[in-house]
């Protein structure tokens, strides 16, 4: 039994969108957190067409003018002690023959060790994905479980690749693979359909590439040459993994003008549009980092850097919000209690027929910085990725 006052995570409760006159299911039961001995759930208001089971099951079949608008219900549980709680549920209902999914929200987020770090990390991280609306979000550092419990907890489909790598998607996922363990890849697919009607499917890759050595500490902090730099990514291992997961990706890089290709991640290595001469970094001009290059070469656009072309105005800092001081380490221990070097690391790339209409870094609150961030209401030592793409 637990000592929480019954409540969801959030109040208000977006759902993956309906097709008029075709049966709908979702579910908010997962949502719900406090003392679930006896609980029941049902519909206090909202159209006709919305049935809530008991167990919190939403199905029903939306009428056709429902697709005009909005559909919004609003939903109570109560538990055998009679305590209640309420939430609003939304559900985007499209008309027959038109695209179900106009818009889709494609998320890339390292959850720092699952978020382990911070208390109450999993109902934070929920409420995160709910509250900015997301639809598909590639995952790192998922410490073996994360994909599958935040996807459960969503009602969500989701690929646990392996401890590392994980997708969770508001929309069913109709095949998984490759697995990491097995083709040795730093990175994992996931094809999602979209849109059951249309036969729409999207293809996403989930990457996390390897962290040492790290790039901006040696040009920060080491002062090496550019030339150097890059040999160090090549020695890193980044580029031979970025380089793997392209390869593996040319059958669905070269189909993705029929179905759109994703590629989230945290890559631990700036972009070239980034390191450019207006922007200067460290007196470095512009510096070719590979992962970058590569994936740029491969035919993927880099999202946030479509929305925001101009670096120095919008730099898009993914590491680390909670990170201001180098903590030492890499081979740079003397510069311990320095300024941590402050770079965007994290991305979604994208080919096919998508157009970026809006992309963000994004961070909940105001964290506090380590050794103070157990309390924080960001899970992360990054910055989340969220791209909004108009589906063309």
């Amino acid at each position: 039994m637990s000592n929480e006052p019954l409540h969801f995570v959030t109040d208000a409760i977006p759902l993956r969108n309906a097709r008029a006159l075709r049966p709908y299911t979702a579910t908010v039961k997962g949502l719900l957190r406090g003392d679930a001995e006896g609980l029941v759930f049902h519909k206090t208001g909202g159209p006709p067409w919305i049935t809530v089971g008991a167990d919190g099951a939403i199905s029903g079949v939306p009428r056709l003018p429902s697709a005009l608008r909005p559909t919004v219900a609003r939903i109570e549980a109560r538990n055998a002690a009679g305590e209640t709680a309420a939430a609003t549920v939304e559900i985007e209902v499209k008309a027959p023959g038109v695209k179900l999914v106009p818009e889709l929200r494609v998320m890339s987020w390292n959850l720092w060790y699952g978020g382990s770090k911070v208390k109450g990390a999993r109902d934070k991280q929920v409420k995160f994905l709910l509250d900015h609306d997301v639809d598909v979000v590639g995952l790192q550092e998922t410490a073996s479980t994360s994909a599958q419990e935040l996807a459960e907890a969503l009602g969500w489909d989701y690929f646990q690749a392996d401890s590392n790598l994980g997708i969770a998607s508001r929309y069913p996922i109709v095949s998984r693979g490759p697995l990491p363990s097995a083709s040795g890849l730093n990175g994992a697919c996931a094809r999602i359909r979209v849109d059951e009607e249309r036969r729409q499917d999207i293809v996403v890759w989930n990457a996390h590439l390897g962290y040492t050595p790290y790039g901006p500490y040696d040009a920060c902090f080491g002062k090496v040459t550019p030339r150097q730099l890059v040999e160090g990514e090549i020695a890193s291992g980044r580029t031979p993994q970025i380089t793997a997961i392209l390869a593996a990706m040319k059958p669905d890089l070269d189909a993705a003008e029929r179905t759109p290709v994703l590629l989230t991640g945290d890559f631990n290595a700036p972009s070239h549009l980034d390191w450019t001469p207006a922007t200067d970094r460290y007196d470095y001009g512009y510096v070719a980092w590979p992962a970058s290059v590569l994936a740029e070469k491969a035919g993927l656009r880099d999202s946030f850097r479509v929305a925001h072309p101009d670096p120095v105005a919008d730099p898009g800092v993914t590491w680390s919000p909670i990170s201001p001081v180098f903590t030492g380490g890499y081979g740079h221990d003397d510069h311990t209690g320095e300024p941590e070097p402050q770079d965007r690391i994290d991305f979604v790339y994208y080919a096919g027929n998508l157009r970026v209409q809006d992309s963000r870094t994004l961070v909940e609150g105001i964290p506090a910085d380590i050794p103070h961030h157990s309390g924080n209401s960001w899970t992360s030592d990054h910055a989340a990725v969220l791209t909004t793409f108009r589906v063309r």
